[in-house]
C-alpha cells in the first residue's frame, strides 16, 4: 500500500481538494505517489460528496516539477514502459473521472506536471507558474500523455515546438497558447479554483457530467460519430431531476434547486 501522505484529500461543501505532498522533492511523481494518487481519484469517483474536485502541489513552489529523476535512471526498456503504462493509466482516470477537475498550478509543473494539468478539464495557474516539458534535456520524452494530450490541445506545430525544444515557459505564454483557461495572483489560486467550484456547483451537475463524457469521448472520434455521442449524452439529461428542475424554475421566473441527479 502506498504512503497515504504523499497525496492528500480533503472535502468540504462539495468540494474536494487533492493536494500532492512531496515539497521537499518538488512533488515529483515516483511509483508510489503515482498509486496513492490513483488510490485518491478512484476514492474520489466513489464518494457522491466529491462534486468537483481541485488538483494542487503542497508548498509555494511547485505543483508537479516532474517525474522522480532518481527512479527512472536505472530504468531499462521493461520499466520504462512499465513507468508509462502506469501514469498514463493514472492520468488517464483523472481525465475520465465523471465530475469536472480542476488544476490549480501554484508553481513549477515541467514534464509530468504539465501532462497532469493537462489531464485535468480546466487549468487555473498563478503568475509563478512554469511549464514545459523539458524531457528531452534528459534524453527521453514525455510518457505520461504528453505526446497525445498536447497536439490535441494546442495542434501538432505547437506541441512539437513545447516537447522538441524542452524549454519553460511562464503562465502569461501557457495562457496564449491555450495551455491554461486563467492566471491568478498566487494568494488567490485556491480561492479563485474553489470559487470556480462553486459556480458549478449551483448549475446541473448531471448535464456537466454528461457533457463532459460527451466532449471527451467525442474528441477520440470523428465529427460525426461525436455528433452520435452529443445525441446519446442529451437525450440522458432529460432522465435526470435536474432537468425537470431546471425547466420548470425556468418557466416559474425562480432559482433552480438542483441536486445534480
Amino acid at each position: 500500500m502506498p504512503d497515504a501522505s504523499l497525496v492528500l484529500l480533503s472535502v468540504e461543501d462539495g468540494i474536494g481538494l487533492m493536494t500532492i505532498n512531496r515539497p521537499k522533492a518538488l512533488n515529483a511523481l515516483n511509483v508510489e505517489t503515482l498509486l496513492r494518487l490513483e488510490e485518491v481519484i478512484e476514492e474520489c469517483g466513489r464518494r457522491p460528496e466529491v462534486k468537483v474536485l481541485i488538483v494542487t502541489g503542497a508548498g509555494e513552489k511547485s505543483f508537479v516539477a516532474g517525474a522522480d529523476i532518481g527512479g527512472m535512471l536505472g530504468m531499462g526498456v521493461a520499466e520504462g514502459r512499465a513507468f508509462s503504462e502506469l501514469g498514463q493509466r493514472v492520468f488517464g482516470r483523472l481525465e475520465k473521472l465523471p465530475k469536472p477537475v480542476i488544476a490549480a498550478v501554484n508553481g513549477y509543473a515541467l514534464g509530468a506536471g504539465t501532462e497532469l494539468a493537462v489531464a485535468c478539464d480546466i487549468v487555473l495557474a498563478s503568475e509563478k507558474a512554469r511549464f514545459g516539458q523539458p524531457e528531452v534535456n534528459l534524453g527521453v520524452f514525455p510518457g505520461f500523455g504528453g505526446t497525445q494530450r498536447l497536439p490535441r490541445l494546442l495542434g501538432k506545430a505547437r506541441a512539437k515546438e513545447i516537447i522538441f525544444s524542452g524549454e519553460q515557459f511562464d503562465a502569461a505564454r501557457a495562457l496564449a497558447i491555450g495551455l491554461i483557461n486563467r492566471i491568478c495572483k498566487p494568494e488567490e489560486l485556491l480561492d479563485e479554483a474553489k470559487e470556480l467550484a462553486r459556480t458549478m456547483l449551483s448549475k446541473g451537475m448531471a448535464a456537466i457530467g454528461l457533457a463532459k463524457q460527451a466532449i471527451e469521448a467525442g474528441s477520440e472520434v470523428d465529427f460525426e460519430n461525436g455528433l452520435i455521442i452529443e445525441r446519446h449524452c442529451f437525450a440522458q439529461c432529460f432522465d435526470t431531476k435536474d432537468q425537470k428542475e431546471g425547466m420548470t424554475a425556468f418557466l416559474d421566473k425562480r432559482e433552480p434547486k438542483f441536486i445534480g441527479k
